[in-house]
C-alpha cells in the first residue's frame, strides 16, 4: 500500500468519512470571498475582513510557507430526526437546535484525531513534517480546498454537498509540508435547476451566486450576532434557538445519504427539540454548567436565553407569559428583556397586555423601554 492510500485509511479508522488531498495553490473563487465581505455580507464577524484573514484563504500557502498538499477531511454527523406531521403536533413549546450541536463540541474533539493522523504520517515517513491543521480554528476556504480535493460541489445552498453522503460534515484540513498526489476536483455542479434551498429558506438569505447574507440567516442570528436581532427578522425565526438546518433538510441530496456515525466523537444530546417553557426557568448558573461541553456555549446564557424567547413569542404559547414577564421583570440583561417585551407582544391576550403594562411603568433601560411601547401597539 502505497503512503497517500495509507493515509487515507487511517483517517478512515478515525471516522473521517471523507478525505482528499489537494495543493496549496490559490484557491480558485478567491474573488467571490472578496467582493462577499466589500458588500458587508459578514455581518458583524469582523474576524473574516483582516488583511492576514483575506491574504491567507486566497493562498493557503500563506498558513504553512512548507506547504505541498493539504489533506481534506469530512465528518459526518447525524441528520436531524425528520419532522412527520406527529411530530409536529407535538412539539408544543419545543424548540429546535441545529443537527451538529447536538454532540459534543467538534473544536474540542476533531484536534486530538488531527494530531493522531499527522502523527501516523510522520511514523509512516520516518521524520516529522512541518504542519498545521484547521477545524474550524482558522482562515481557509475549507469547502473551496475540500471541492479541489474532490470531496463534492458547493451547492446552492453554500454547503459542500457529496453525491453519495450528503451534507452533514464537519470539515478539517491538515496542510503538509510532504508532497502527496492531489486527488482530482470535483468539477460537476449536481444542483441542477433545483431551488428548494433558496425557497425554503425561512429569511430569503440564500443568493444566487452561492453566498448567503449572513446577516439575515438564522445561524447567524442565533450563534454569531450578539445583540439585538432586527426585528423583522424574528417572526421568521419559527422556533430556532440554536443554529438552523433547513436549507439541508429540504436538500434532495440529502435524502438517501447514509453514513456511520462514529460514537467515539458523536453522543448526541437527549432531545434535539428543548422545551422552552424549561429552559427559559433555567437559573443562569446552570448554563455553563449545562452546556460545557456543547457548542451552544458560543451563544453565551445572554444569546441562548434571547433566541428561547423570541421562540416563545413565535409559537404564541399563553402559557409563556407568566416565565416571559417573570424573564421581562427580572432578567439583568437588556438584550433578553428587550426581546422577551417583543415576544409577548406575539402572544395575543389579555394578560400579555396587562404584564406589557406593569412592565413598563418599572422599566428603566431606554432600549427596553422601547420594544415595551412597540410591541403594547402590537395589542
Amino acid at each position: 500500500m502505497n503512503l497517500k492510500h495509507a493515509i487515507k485509511e487511517h483517517a478512515q479508522q478515525l471516522g473521517f468519512s471523507l478525505v482528499g488531498i489537494t495543493t496549496c495553490d490559490p484557491v480558485p473563487h478567491a474573488d467571490v470571498f472578496e467582493t462577499w465581505l466589500s458588500q458587508g455580507r459578514q455581518g458583524e464577524m469582523a474576524y473574516l475582513d483582516t488583511t492576514r484573514s483575506r491574504t491567507c484563504r486566497a493562498y493557503p500557502g500563506q498558513l504553512l510557507p512548507e506547504c505541498c498538499s493539504v489533506l481534506v477531511l469530512g465528518l459526518r454527523y447525524p441528520t436531524p430526526p425528520l419532522l412527520n406531521k406527529n411530530t409536529k403536533s407535538t412539539l408544543g413549546s419545543r424548540g429546535k437546535i441545529a443537527a451538529y450541536a447536538q454532540g459534543k463540541d467538534y473544536h474540542h474533539t476533531l484536534p486530538s484525531r488531527l494530531r493522531s493522523l499527522v502523527d501516523f504520517i510522520e511514523r509512516q515517513v520516518g521524520h516529522s513534517i512541518p504542519n498545521r491543521w484547521y477545524a474550524d480554528t482558522g482562515p481557509i476556504l475549507e469547502r473551496e480546498l475540500a471541492q479541489r480535493a474532490g470531496l463534492g460541489w458547493i451547492g446552492k445552498n453554500t454547503c459542500l454537498i457529496n453525491p453519495a453522503l450528503g451534507s452533514y460534515f464537519l470539515l478539517a484540513e491538515i496542510l503538509l509540508g510532504l508532497e502527496l498526489e492531489p486527488d482530482p476536483p470535483f468539477t460537476h455542479d449536481r444542483c441542477g435547476t433545483c431551488r428548494r434551498c433558496i425557497t425554503a429558506c425561512p429569511t430569503g438569505c440564500i443568493l444566487p451566486d452561492r453566498t448567503l447574507d449572513a446577516r439575515r440567516c438564522i445561524a447567524y442570528l442565533t450563534i454569531e450576532l450578539k445583540g439585538s436581532i432586527p426585528v423583522e427578522l424574528r417572526s421568521r425565526m419559527g422556533g430556532w434557538v440554536f443554529g438552523c438546518d433547513v436549507c439541508q433538510q429540504v436538500c434532495p441530496w440529502n435524502r438517501f445519504a447514509t453514513a456511520e456515525i462514529d460514537s467515539r466523537f458523536y453522543t448526541t444530546i437527549k432531545n434535539p427539540y428543548p422545551d422552552l417553557l424549561e429552559e427559559i426557568i433555567m437559573p443562569a448558573s446552570d448554563f455553563n454548567r449545562r452546556f460545557r461541553h456543547s457548542p451552544v456555549r458560543r451563544t453565551k446564557r445572554r444569546g441562548y436565553f434571547r433566541n428561547i424567547v423570541v421562540a416563545l413569542g413565535n409559537q404564541g404559547n399563553p402559557e409563556a407569559v407568566t416565565p416571559l414577564a417573570q424573564v421581562l421583570m427580572e432578567d439583568p440583561d437588556p438584550v433578553v428583556r428587550s426581546h422577551t417585551a417583543w415576544a409577548l407582544g406575539q402572544i395575543d391576550n389579555a394578560d400579555a397586555r396587562n404584564k406589557l403594562e406593569r412592565a413598563a411603568r418599572d422599566e428603566v433601560d431606554s432600549q427596553v423601554s422601547t420594544e415595551i411601547q412597540a410591541a403594547l401597539k402590537m395589542k
